[in-house]
């Protein structure tokens, strides 16, 4: 069982992420579910700036428990998924060390609700305003979805379709 394991190493933390990579088969096509970051810093970016369903996991937590949990707040459906294949890891360039797993499954993406957060904007402004912390979720076929998501995380589409054919 895979745990968090957010520490400080020296004097840099380290800040463990888990997410799940929802896939679909439509034909002959593999389609995955990816999100796309809500809040006005994120408004006008697209490539590159899509992510997995991920948050970040406590000391403690089993890393597939904590998967879920994320899934589910900021897709707003529960993920049902009897064998996650697993993704291994990746590391962003901020350091962040996010996990990753793959299920099978069919969300609606039109029916996608998220948890929310607060901020200050505009900057400096001293009003607070509440955003999404997922302002939509789509599905795309791999090449595009590679184009979509933040670079580090591309591996998780290779590893996954290496995993659904490994004669590829």
């Amino acid at each position: 069982m895979l745990r968090g394991l957010n520490r400080l190493v020296g004097r840099v933390s380290i800040v463990i992420s888990a997410g799940i990579l929802l896939y679909r088969r439509v034909g002959a096509s593999l389609e995955v579910l990816l999100a796309h970051p809500g809040g006005p810093i994120w408004a006008r970016r697209d490539g590159g700036a899509w992510t997995i369903p991920k948050g970040e996991a406590g000391p403690a937590e089993d890393l597939m428990e904590v998967a879920r949990r994320e899934f589910e707040e900021e897709v707003g459906v529960p993920v049902s998924c009897l064998e996650p294949r697993t993704l291994g890891s990746v590391t962003l360039r901020s350091g962040k060390v996010v996990h990753a797993w793959a299920c099978e499954g069919a969300v609606e993406p039109s029916e996608q609700r998220s948890n929310t957060f607060v901020m200050e904007w505009p900057p400096r402004s001293g009003q607070e305003r509440e955003f999404p912390e997922i302002d939509r979720v789509e599905w795309f076929v791999v090449a595009a979805a590679r184009n979509k998501l933040n670079p580090a995380q591309a591996a998780f589409i290779d590893r996954l379709t290496e995993s659904l054919d490994p004669h590829q």
